[in-house]
């Protein structure tokens, strides 16, 4: 059962406890976090559940591609949420991470906004389409702003790295301040101002003056623009890379130096915790690369920015399970749910003082 409601003119598409129940598999002697996780109540008003839980981090889907197809990049990142989701509810509720520090909400709707008139002309798709990532941008914006507000770290699973601009709108909305990111990326997705997609959420974010400082890791060389590039290099107080050939090809820096370099320089503000899955080798995403991070490396990215930074949210951008050559397999779904694991415990190591 679907549950719809409206809020801020926003729609969001809400999982039933039904569909819930069936998404965590229950083992006798066990407790998965799933079973300790807090649920949305669809009968209560969202604001008043936000605001009297006593769960930190809220975690939501986007089902959508909209961005990256309007990037000229292959689809498919809207089928991330449920696999990693199911993963992360069928993890184990110990010691090291309790499920009742999590509020499931569900998914944004978006689906409205997925299709296109197959009559219309490539040039007229595309011009739609980035019609299209304006939409998304408000509900994403209104529902991390409502989160955020109410002093939760929204986690977003899903959809293109577009939704970057929704998340750092939103978090700087509901602060009042210009927030800083930091990005885990191949890409810089600092390109120009041409209409919204997935290459261009942090420079709409930044012309806006929404984001402040924005620092890059592992940012791939020859797959950013001399125009991008050469925008980070006029305004060094305020935009960052670290390159992936610094540290794995002519090792300048080690991992952990260059990790550092990005953290230390937005750590003084809130900051916005970016990840794309295109910077993981053999990861099905809208631009899978087969020379990247480690998954081992990406989850020390995920820990180590909950850990250190004061986080305002957590995004696991462009995973694509359905490009995936072996159908069954939801490799994909269980590192996402491992990033996410992570991220909450490098949070939870700050508040504990560890």
């Amino acid at each position: 059962m679907l549950v719809h409601l409206n809020l801020m003119q926003s729609n969001f598409q809400l999982i039933s406890g039904a569909t819930y129940q069936q998404l965590v598999r229950k083992r006798a002697n066990e407790r998965k976090l799933g079973e300790d996780a807090v649920w949305y109540d669809t009968s209560e008003d969202l604001s008043l559940q936000l605001q009297q839980s006593k769960a930190l981090f809220v975690i939501v889907g986007i089902p959508e591609d909209v961005g990256v197809r309007a990037n000229f990049g292959r689809g498919g990142a809207h089928t991330a949420f449920k696999p990693a989701l199911e993963s992360f509810l069928n993890q184990q509720s110990n010691a090291f991470l309790n499920g009742s520090h999590c509020l499931i909400l569900g998914e944004l709707e978006v689906s409205d906004l997925m299709q296109l008139p197959e009559s219309a002309t490539k040039e007229a798709q595309l011009q739609m389409l980035r019609h299209n990532v304006t939409e998304i941008d408000k509900r994403v914006t209104a529902l991390i702003q409502i989160c955020v507000q109410y002093q939760k770290i929204p986690i977003v699973i899903g959809g293109g790295h577009n939704n970057a601009y929704g998340n750092i709108k939103g978090s700087s909305l509901a602060l009042n301040q210009k927030i800083n990111a930091i990005n885990c990326d191949p890409h810089a997705d600092f390109r120009p101002l041409e209409g919204r997609h997935s290459g261009n959420g942090f420079s709409y974010a930044y012309n806006e003056q929404y984001l402040n400082r924005y620092a890059v890791f592992a940012l791939h060389e020859q797959y950013n623009t001399s125009l991008a590039l050469d925008t980070f290099h006029k305004d060094p107080n305020r935009l960052n890379y670290q390159t992936y050939e610094s540290i794995f090809v002519r090792e300048t820096q080690t991992f952990t130096r260059a990790l550092h370099n990005c953290i230390h320089f937005v750590k003084q503000e809130p900051c916005g915790v970016e990840l794309d899955m295109d910077a993981i080798t053999n990861v099905p995403s809208s631009a899978k690369t087969s020379s990247g991070l480690s998954p081992i490396q990406a989850r020390q990215y995920a820990y180590q920015c909950g850990a250190q930074l004061n986080a305002v949210y957590f995004h696991i951008a462009e995973a694509a399970p359905i490009l995936s050559h072996i159908k069954a397999d939801n490799k994909t779904g269980k590192l996402i749910a491992y990033l996410i694991s992570d991220f909450i415990k490098g949070v939870l190591s700050r508040s504990s003082g560890e």
